[in-house]
Formats: C-alpha cells, structure tokens, sequence
C-alpha cells in the first residue's frame, strides 16, 4: 500500500510502498478515507518540540522510529477484523480515536490515558492515516460518526477533542462573564464553533491575522480583537470590567500566554494548549497575588470523545472549515500549513 513517511527529519515526506498491515489479537484494519493534517504534525515531521532557550525535546529514541508515517485525525472504513476483534463488522465507519494508553497501568483503567507512560498513540508512536491503510488495537477506539460531513468528523479525533477538553476546564464560567481564546488557527476555530455549547460566558477571540477574524465571528465569537496590538491589554480590562475571567491559549508561543496573563482579572484561570513552544518567564509572585490558576491542556480522553460527537450529531458544534486534499499532496499539504497559507484545516482524502 502507499504511504508518505517522513525519512529524515524535516525533509520533504517520501511516496513509499510499504506491507499492509495484517489485524492480530483485537486489531481493527481500517481503509483511510480522510486523515486530517495537525499543526502538531510539524513538531513530529521536525524531530523535536521547542522547549525555549535553545533547548529541544528530540523525538528520536521516544518510541518513533523512522520511517515513519504521520496522521492521528483518522477516519475510514472497516476492513479486516483481528481474531479476537469484536463490535464491529467490515464496512463501518469509523473514527479512529488516537490517544491511547497500554491499557494496564492505573490511569489507563481509570479512563485517562492521556496520563499513560507507555503510550501507543496512532500517528505519532505508530503509523497513522497518511497511509491507504491503517490499523486501530480495538474497537473500542473505534467512534461512530454518522450525519457528520467526513472531512469534519477526521478532524474531531484531535483538534476537536483538544479543544472540548480544553473548554470544559473552564464551564464553571458564568453568562456575565468572559473567555477568550488565543489563536483562530485549526484548533482555536474548533473551540471557538463549540465554546458556546459547553461554556455559558462572552467570548472574545484574539488573533494578529486579519484573515482570520471573519472565520472567527462567523464560528460564533463575540467580540475580535488583535492581541498584537499595543493597546489590546488596556482595551481588555477596560471593556470587561477588570479582565477575562479565563483565557484558553491555543497557540502556546510566550507572546500569547504572556497576553493571556496580563489580560485576566483576578482569580481567572489561564489554559495553554497550544505547542508553538519556548518558555515563559513568569514572575513567580504573579500567581499568588493575582491568585490565577495556570492549567495545561494536551488532548481529550476517549469519554470526552463521546461526548463532543454527541454535540456533533446534535448539531451544536459549527464545523471548522475544512480543505480537502489528496492523499498524494500529503508532503505538500503539511508544507503549506506551515507556510500558514491555510484558514482552518487541511484534510487528505482517498
């Protein structure tokens, strides 16, 4: 079957011809349709995450092994079943939910293996959907999504998930008060078409492209603003009344969490969830005396996953735009979301 790997890091990804995977034990076959392309990728296609001051988490020796196929937002069709595999039957369509644990530790039995120590994360510890073909451990990771459009429903298996899990650290929020999210990119359009169906609170929407604030009002902010604007902070605590009672940061750069903080009133709470890297200074004082919170937030654990599909299919999510693209315009599709050219998010198809 073809796959497009990556053979050395940050290089161009490669067409190769590679075996197709035989389903063992509970193993679930699944033909890819859509697979859709993370910004999250492009750490994985680097090599490494920025860590700030020169300093890189290298993925070599971390479980991924090149070469190596990417695409963990995958979505197709059953196509052979393992022995021991059971709930599904060939033909179902699935998504295949990715952030999966070993399924033997503590936090795995308890539903949050996102916590796990020995991931076996599709995409990015094994291969994914820039591939024809590829395989799920059980169908248990396999999410049913009907009446959703296709390209939609690929991309709720990370940046939607990401961002419901996100959102729901702060649904303490009231209707006379304010979030905002950092960042209109893939998983910030996503949080923003969802905000309002898991949080009762204005929302304000930050962002330095001018592209990207039409998208933003049309998937539900409230208000727009560019935090790369000097007078953005000033505006903030004027207009709300002190500051934003909660900041989710989708972009996860110094400059957008150090807006996050400055603009939040007292007692708020910050999210980071985006990977841009490098580091924060941060006054260690800051967080008692403004008594704010400062949470992470990776992805979402497969209840939530559930979850948002049932707002989904209730139609309470406005779907984030979607590009579709061939499966063969993989290497530069992934090029491109780099290059920033895309207005939400790109999706390969076969």
């Amino acid at each position: 079957m073809r796959a497009y790997q990556i053979v050395k890091w940050g290089e161009p990804l490669e067409e190769r011809e590679v075996p197709m995977p035989e389903p063992k034990g509970t193993e679930v076959l699944i033909r890819v349709t859509a697979s859709g392309i993370c910004h999250s990728d492009i750490h994985i296609w680097d090599g490494y995450f920025d860590m700030g001051g020169d300093n890189k988490l290298s993925l070599e020796g971390r479980g991924l092994k090149l070469p190596f196929t990417m695409g963990h937002e995958v979505l197709g069709e059953v196509a052979a079943l393992g022995p021991e595999a059971a709930g599904v039957a060939i033909g179902d369509r699935r998504i295949v939910f990715p952030w999966i644990g070993c399924g033997e530790c503590d936090v795995c039995k308890r539903g949050e293996e996102l916590l796990c120590l020995a991931p076996r994360t599709v995409g990015t510890r094994y291969a994914g959907g820039y591939a024809e073909y590829c395989i799920a451990p059980d169908a248990k990771y396999l999410v049913p999504f009907e009446g959703t459009d296709e390209p939609h429903a690929a991309t709720c298996a990370c940046s939607g998930v990401t961002a419901y899990s996100a959102l729901k650290k702060v649904n303490f929020l009231k209707n006379n008060e304010h979030l905002m999210i950092i960042g209109a990119g893939g998983v910030g359009l996503a949080g923003i078409g969802m905000a309002k169906a898991v949080v009762n609170a204005k929302l304000i929407v930050a962002d330095i492209d001018p592209a990207k604030w039409a998208a933003a009002i049309s998937a539900g902010a409230d208000i727009v603003i560019d935090n790369s604007d000097a007078g953005a902070v000033a505006q903030l605590l004027e207009s709300t009344g002190g500051g934003v009672d909660a900041a989710i940061d989708f972009v996860g750069a110094p400059a957008t969490a150090g807006f996050a903080m400055q603009a939040l009133a007292r007692g708020g709470t910050v999210v980071v969830v985006g990977l841009f890297g490098g580091a924060l200074p941060l006054p260690l004082a800051s967080l008692p005396l403004k008594m704010m919170r400062l949470i992470g937030s990776y992805v979402g654990n497969l209840a939530e996953m559930h979850e948002l599909m049932e707002l989904v299919k209730a139609g309470k999510v406005k779907p984030v735009p979607t590009t579709p693209r061939p499966l063969r315009e993989a290497g530069q599709a992934i090029a491109d979301l780099r290059d920033g050219k895309a207005v939400g998010r790109y999706v390969l198809v076969n």
